[in-house]
């Protein structure tokens, strides 16, 4: 995977081996000095830790309010207890298998996994890194959104001032890097899980936890449907992020163990807090942060849930600004990883506000979809690049060094935008409400139709080419 000369049909990857992309990274585990290296790749005598440690990394920021709100749309969209339960697990485990390949992808690259991209996308990486900057700054609202909510309800202090100071919390762990967002995760996944476990026992003992569905024949098949790909895109939303958070471990980290804690710690703890949404749907549907409160039972156990979302938001953000850091670079945006971090942080401040304004729900549901729509096509054509690229080779992937042919960057750019293209009729929200998704009872399909497109499209590509190339 390395390459003399780039010739007129190819075009070299060195960029992302720029000075500002380089800089200080961790010595090692429980080095908390700020991580100035960004897209570069990490050098192997740089790298530290295990695998295990990837399990804290992808539990923690799942468990908050954000999940919890995800569940209860299952009700919201009237599948009831068992159905809803049902279409959420089924579209987690299909997002978690995605992001636990993806981030196999770190140890064997060194680098993040939008950089990554560039093997199959070349200098055409700068669309889905803008769609991947923007779409941190969406999550950061959306996480902060309910960490703003409880602080606010727990200090008393307006809303705009809870936002700002949990913004600013993550902003700071977020600046400092990825040693201290691993060390971060590790600490409040235990901190997280004893407290929605706290949660959910008093949930069980004050409310009717399991509701029968509330429509019947082709409204159910649509809503369960929807609800499938309303989970499915809460997890794939981290695929452009995966190699992110493991870029740091050796070359030779075992790939089924990075595989299997990026893939166990992601999905059981959605399933955990979704599952919690589900069965709380009548109780904090409407007022997160609050009911969330009296379902504690208000007084000292209810303020400390309070500052418990608060955390969660801070967990889940942090991942955000780090990602949308490195996305920033990958943009070709010459500005150092923690400087970057704070851009993002800075940002989804007013898109908090915006979601806060009026309707939640519906917009919190749009936004949720809406930012997600693309990454199942940008998954189908860097997993056919990378499989191709990899074949037969070793375990070391230098994508600085590696070469991207201008026709396969090409195609890669002009399949991904008409595979969202073609997906747009299967969508379902208020801002895209696709004919066939309307038709279909709201059932939103979109996300499948983007990946199979993609895979179609780019796969065929790359097989006419491939024998091409052998005929000459």
């Amino acid at each position: 995977m390395t390459g003399g000369a780039a010739s007129g049909s190819q075009t070299s990857n060195r960029a992302i081996d720029a000075p500002s992309f380089s800089g200080r990274s961790p010595a090692g585990a429980g080095d908390l000095s700020v991580e100035t290296h960004g897209i570069a790749p990490v050098a192997a005598d740089r790298r530290y830790g295990k695998p295990a440690r990837l399990f804290t990394v992808w539990f923690a920021p799942q468990v908050n309010m954000t999940g919890v709100f995800t569940g209860t749309l299952a009700i919201l969209l009237g599948l009831g207890f068992w159905l809803g339960l049902l279409a959420m697990v089924i579209g987690t485990v299909l997002g978690g298998l995605v992001v636990a390949y993806l981030s196999t992808w770190g140890p064997r690259t060194g680098t993040a996994q939008l950089p990554s991209a560039r093997l199959a996308f070349g200098p055409g990486v700068a669309l889905p890194a803008a769609l991947q900057w923007l779409s941190s700054i969406a999550w950061d609202a959306l996480v902060g959104l309910f960490g703003g909510q409880a602080l606010a309800l727990l200090l008393g202090i307006p809303f705009w001032v809870a936002v700002l100071i949990v913004l600013a919390v993550q902003g700071a762990v977020g600046f400092v890097g990825y040693e201290l967002i691993h060390r971060l995760q590790a600490v409040l996944t235990v901190v997280l899980f004893a407290t929605f476990v706290v949660f959910a026992v008093k949930l069980v003992e004050g409310h009717e936890v399991v509701t029968p569905a509330a429509l019947t024949g082709a409204d159910l098949i649509g809503a369960f449907v929807l609800e499938v790909t309303i989970a499915l895109s809460l997890t794939i939303s981290w695929a452009s992020y995966a190699a992110d958070f493991s870029r740091y471990l050796p070359v030779e980290s075992p790939k089924a163990k990075v595989f299997g804690y990026t893939f166990g710690g992601m999905v059981s703890a959605y399933i955990f807090v979704q599952g919690i949404g589900i069965a709380a749907a009548d109780v904090i549907g409407a007022h997160t942060a609050e009911g969330v409160r009296d379902v504690m039972g208000g007084g000292a156990l209810g303020a400390v849930a309070l500052l418990i979302i608060a955390l969660a938001s801070v967990g889940s953000g942090v991942m955000n600004d780090y990602s949308g850091s490195l996305a920033l670079q990958t943009l070709g945006v010459r500005v150092r990883r923690p400087v970057s971090a704070v851009v993002v942080t800075v940002l989804a401040f007013f898109l908090i506000l915006w979601l806060e304004g009026a309707d939640t729900s519906t917009r919190f549901l749009d936004v949720l979809l809406l930012i997600g729509y693309w990454i199942p096509a940008f998954v189908a054509i860097i997993g056919i690049d990378w499989v191709l690229r990899t074949r037969g080779a070793g375990p070391a992937v230098d994508v600085a060094s590696a070469f991207t042919e201008r026709r396969h960057a090409i195609a890669a750019l002009a399949v991904f935008v008409l595979s969202y293209a073609a997906a747009m009729p299967f969508m379902n929200t208020t801002l895209i409400k696709g004919p066939v998704a309307a038709a279909w009872h709201g059932a939103d399909i979109a996300y499948f139709v983007n990946f199979a497109v993609a895979a179609l499209l780019y796969g065929g590509y790359r097989l006419l080419a491939r024998r091409a190339g052998r005929a000459d």
